[in-house]
């Protein structure tokens, strides 16, 4: 088992690491749309959309792994009445691949952000 850890993501807020490699399979921990001083990128879900997606490639990136590589995706939103545009930010990101995926309307995310993303994801 390997923690996975870089600076071009934002840090974990709390007592864990930015993903886990076990027997070539990475999971990563759930991605906020934080910059990488920490920072809330907007209020705008479309733009929390592809912070998320950053924060997300910069660690697939240090596991060795990729958007092609994921097999498992689940999306946490804030308000349903956003899937479609989230969706639609989350194409862009699987064009071909289509992994296999979660999404579920929750109470409150951290930070009060609009959506988070956590990915299972093979290691090359």
């Amino acid at each position: 088992m390997r923690s996975v850890s870089t600076n071009k993501a934002p840090a974990a807020i709390g007592p864990y690491s930015q993903g886990i490699i076990v027997n070539n399979m990475f999971y990563s921990s759930g991605q906020i749309p934080l910059t990488t001083e920490g920072n809330v990128v907007s209020d705008d879900v479309f733009e929390q959309a592809h912070q998320v997606f950053r924060n997300l490639q910069a660690v697939l990136e240090e596991a060795n792994a990729s958007f092609d590589t994921v097999v498992k995706a689940t999306v946490f939103i804030k308000n349903m009445d956003d899937f479609a545009l989230i969706n639609e930010v989350y194409a862009e990101y699987f064009p071909v691949h289509k992994p296999a995926r979660s999404c579920v309307e929750v109470a409150r995310l951290p930070k009060d952000v609009l959506l988070e993303i956590e990915v299972i994801a093979l290691v090359r």
